[in-house]
This record gives C-alpha cells, structure tokens and sequence, in this order.
C-alpha cells in the first residue's frame, strides 16, 4: 500500500472511531460514507485482519484495533498540531471542507468571480482542486444543521421541476394536482429530520393522499436536479441549491413560492483557529459572507 493511501486510511479510521459513525468521518472529511469505508476496507486488506466493530451504539475497535487506538489518536493529534504550526509553508492554500451539494450547487457558480479577482488564492474543495488534500483540521467547514459556527443564511425547502410537467399538472385534479405524479426524494430527506422532503410538503400543503414516500431516492441533491432538469419528476429541494435552474428556465416552481417549508437550521461556517490570521482566507471569509447575505436577501424577497 502506497504511504499517502496507508495515511489517509488511518485517518479515516481515527476519524471513524472517533465520531462514532462512517457517515460523520465522512462529514469531516468532505466525502463519501463509501469512500470512508472503502479507505478502512483498504487497511484491513493490507493487514489481514478486521479493525473495527459495529454495535448498536456505534462503531467499536476489534481488540486488535484497541491496542493501537491511543497512539493513533495522538498520533493524528500530533499531526494537527504540526500543520497548524508550519501553515505559513501554504499560505496561499484555502482547504475547505462542506456539504458537497452545497459546494457544487451554491459555491461553485460563485467561486469563478472570486478567483477572477485573486487569480494566487488555491483552493482544495472536499479533498480536489489545485492542490493536494492536506491532513488534520481544514481551515474552513461549512455544514448545515445545528450547532456552532456563524451562520450563513437559512435556506427553505419547496417543490421543484421540469418546465415540460408544468403542464402535466395544469390538467390534472385541481385539488389532488400530485396524485399519481412521480417524485423524486433525497436521501436526507429520509434520514435526516432537519431536510424535510414531500411526506411534509403534502402534509403542510395538501395535493397528494397516496403515496408521498414513493418514487425514486436519490444521494445527492445534483444528481437529483440533473433528474429534474429532463422532466423525470418533482423534486423537494432547497432553493438556494436551485437558484441558478430557476433563473435560467431550467428548472420550474409548479406551485407558489411561498408554499414552502423553512429550513430547521442555517448553513453554518466554522474557521480553524490559526486561519482566523491568515489575510488570503479572511478575504475569501469576507467574500463568502457577502454572497451569503445575497443570497439571504434574494430567498427572503422571494418567499414573502
């Protein structure tokens, strides 16, 4: 096994066993539950043996694992300590970890403009960009939920699709106008209660009796929009994560934007300590900012 991928298996076991879940590893190190658990599948082939347990209060270590878990935790403590110290050798390097929906659907068409005005800032973005993914804290995350960190704006949640199923409904039953039609859900909607989906739409909103939790799940709200986009169904999804769709006709609201659901929690932004004196990231804190309060304004003005 090449050094770089032993590391970065490790970490993810350390991060694993340290949160309690592959999904919440997955979390800090902006990717995949998959790609956590293909990175501790990797290790346990190379050592011909199982590391960790799963329990219905999370993940234990095999005893194996247990003999080694206090030096793997400070050992990737250490690790954290020694970037932090010698970050002046990357100054110009920007590792931010965040929701990956978020990433791709609202930070993505921004980024351009900032880059266009500090063409020496790099970006590492959940492990890609100009430059490699670097171990311990990122400098930046961005989640949403609960908890601390600022806040960024709070987005809400409504129906979405094609231009084409407008008219499908406009038909339809001008009292059950959903019954019958296809929907499309994310997976988070059913996992998570902070994401409302379509079971709380119709509950809030009526349009459908039958049905709310069928159709077709998907994992990540761009895949899903994708789906949206060529008329596969009707979607429950953020509008911030649709602005640049509806702006462009590509996607459509079949019903009143005000028949939405708010967002339990903000997106929120949280620093690593030595970031907060580094000029390069305080500047594209400043920036990130301003187009939150934008885009604030913009799903205020919309929904009212």
């Amino acid at each position: 096994m090449p050094p770089v991928t032993h590391l970065k298996s490790l970490q993810a076991l350390e991060l694993a066993i340290r949160e309690g879940s592959l999904k919440a590893a997955a979390r800090r190190l902006g990717i995949t539950p998959a790609a956590v658990g293909q990175r501790i599948r990797a290790l346990e082939d190379y050592l011909g043996s199982d590391l960790l347990l799963r329990a219905r209060s999370g993940l234990r270590p095999t005893a194996q694992l247990e003999q080694a878990l206090d030096d793997l935790h400070h050992a990737f403590s250490a690790l954290e300590r020694v970037t932090e110290t010698l970050d002046f050798q990357r100054v110009s390097e920007i590792h931010i970890v965040a929701d990956p929906d978020w990433s791709e659907l609202w930070l993505a068409p921004r980024l351009p403009a900032f880059r266009d005005q500090y063409p020496n800032i790099l970006f590492c973005i959940n492990g890609a960009g100009d430059v490699p993914l670097r171990l311990g804290t990122p400098d930046l995350r961005i989640t949403y939920g609960g908890g601390d960190g600022a806040p960024l704006f709070r987005d809400v949640f409504l129906p979405v699709t094609g231009p084409d199923n407008t008219r499908r409904i406009a038909d339809w039953d001008p009292v059950l106008q959903m019954e019958g039609m296809p929907l499309l859900h994310l997976q988070l909607q059913r996992d998570d209660p902070s994401c409302p989906g379509w079971p709380e739409w119709f509950a809030q909103y009526g349009h459908r009796e039958s049905g709310p939790d069928r159709g077709v799940h998907y994992k990540h709200a761009r895949h899903a929009l994708e789906a949206v986009r060529q008329n596969v169904g009707f979607l429950i999804c953020g509008l911030s994560l649709t602005l640049p769709d509806l702006d462009s006709g590509r996607v459509v609201t079949p019903f009143a934007i005000t028949h939405h659901i708010p967002a339990p929690h903000p997106y929120r932004l949280n620093q690593r300590s030595s970031a907060e004196s580094r000029p390069q990231v305080q500047c594209f804190v400043t920036w990130l900012m301003k187009q939150a309060r934008e885009t604030q304004t913009q799903i205020d003005e919309m929904t009212t």
